[in-house]
């Protein structure tokens, strides 16, 4: 066993280092340090768990994984093939019970719609997961007028966990995971910039952007639960090989290659955030690795009225997703 403070000194020199952290060398080197508990001894029978984007990647690994954990599964995907390609799979591979549920939520009108029925679906929701979303590089707008990156990342999750907090409250103790990126460390809260216009577009801001709202709207959430029983925690799963970064991103998937983590290893911190005893009433924490970490890492990501703009990106959800009901 090693000494908890020698543990603790390796993990922040691997946080520090960045690559270290974020790449397949963290997760090993943190898996030996704490001695982590396998995700398959963590059971979470007779829960309900909702999953969007869970046709690929990050998503479909972390169904799957909770899945055999004991949960009943709602996988949430666009595409009626993918989706229930995915929902067998993953039925077929655990013996669970796997239901699916479709909506493209860059449109609020069809996120609503979901969680209409998912409400009368289920008698419990033990646990959301948002992790639906892509990094695009031209810039589209949807025809209810929202950028697509904020629309399907920022607005989307809000709409759903709004509409979705009586079946999360009357579960508690619930969780909702908004499944982020490192990417967000590259930039500040800046609710004006979430819906650029065309005009200079650039995907990967607007991606990182959106991320850093995410990271921002699990400390609001927490303010506006406090007492129910409802936690709200985002996470960032390090650079990991999905589809989504070889699509997205090929030069930066290529040059990583061997470092990349596996979908298993970027997932790992969401299920655990999903099923473990630890996060248990702890809200509004930015995790990796199943630990909370900094909410930043660049002294220019930092902003004094870093409040007062938080406020403002809550008031812009509450707005957008109001107007369209």
């Amino acid at each position: 066993m090693i000494p908890r403070p020698v543990a603790r000194a390796v993990d922040a020199v691997l946080e520090a280092s960045v690559v270290g952290s974020f790449t397949r060398i963290g997760y090993d080197v943190r898996r030996r340090l704490f001695d982590w508990t396998p995700l398959e001894q963590l059971r979470v029978d007779g829960k309900v768990v909702v999953v969007t984007g869970a046709t690929s990647g990050l998503g479909r690994v972390s169904a799957e994984l909770l899945a055999g954990q004991g949960a009943t599964v709602c996988v949430v995907g666009r595409d009626a093939g993918r989706t229930e390609e995915a929902r067998k799979g993953i039925a077929a591979a655990t013996g669970a019970t796997v239901e699916a549920e479709l909506a493209d939520l860059s449109l609020l009108a069809e996120a609503r719609s979901l969680a209409s029925r998912l409400a009368g679906r289920y008698e419990r929701l033990d646990v959301l997961i948002h992790n639906a979303g892509s990094l695009t590089h031209g810039y589209s707008a949807t025809a209810e007028g929202n950028e697509v990156t904020l629309a399907t990342q920022v607005l989307s999750p809000f709409l759903l966990t709004t509409a979705l907090r009586p079946l999360l409250e009357a579960s508690a103790p619930a969780r909702v995971i908004l499944v982020a990126s490192g990417g967000a460390y590259t930039e500040r809260l800046d609710v004006d910039a979430l819906d650029p216009g065309a005009a200079g577009y650039d995907g990967v801001k607007a991606y990182a952007r959106a991320k850093r709202a995410q990271v921002t709207l699990a400390g609001e959430w927490t303010r506006h639960l406090a007492g129910t029983g409802v936690t709200v925690n985002a996470m960032h799963p390090g650079w990991a090989d999905t589809p989504g970064i070889r699509t997205a991103l090929p030069g930066f998937s290529r040059a990583a290659g061997p470092l990349l983590r596996t979908p298993a290893q970027g997932a790992d911190t969401i299920v655990w955030l999903a099923s473990a005893p630890e996060p248990d009433g702890r809200s509004g924490l930015f995790y990796h690795d199943r630990a909370p970490r900094a909410l930043h890492r660049l002294s220019r990501t930092r902003r004094p009225d870093e409040a007062q703009e938080a406020a403002k990106l809550w008031t812009l959800c509450v707005d957008r997703t109001t107007r369209s009901a």
